[in-house]
């Protein structure tokens, strides 16, 4: 799992670890236990953003947000309509 430093804490980190979950996340300045970072890991967690800026742009469309279809393939046709739209106004 991959979040930012407002995640970091050892009590998370130890529940996610029982569950067999990894944290990828940056340690915040005022934690005593300070672990060595993993480089490769941390290169992950640079690119996070992409994950959240798709995930913002999918946010302008309310119609996938609030869900109002019923049927999966409907939601399917509005997300992929949502995904054209916004690749065609990044290529403009």
């Amino acid at each position: 799992m991959i979040a930012d430093a407002g995640y970091d804490s050892d009590p998370l980190r130890e529940r996610l670890k029982k569950r067999a979950i990894e944290l990828i996340a940056p340690y915040r300045k005022n934690n005593k236990r300070k672990r060595y970072y993993d480089g490769r890991k941390m290169r992950r967690y640079k690119r996070r953003w992409i994950v959240e800026r798709t995930n913002a742009w999918l946010g302008q469309f309310r119609r996938l947000l609030v869900r109002h279809e019923h049927l999966l393939s409907t939601y399917y046709a509005f997300f992929y309509i949502a995904c054209f739209w916004i690749t065609l106004r990044r290529c403009l």
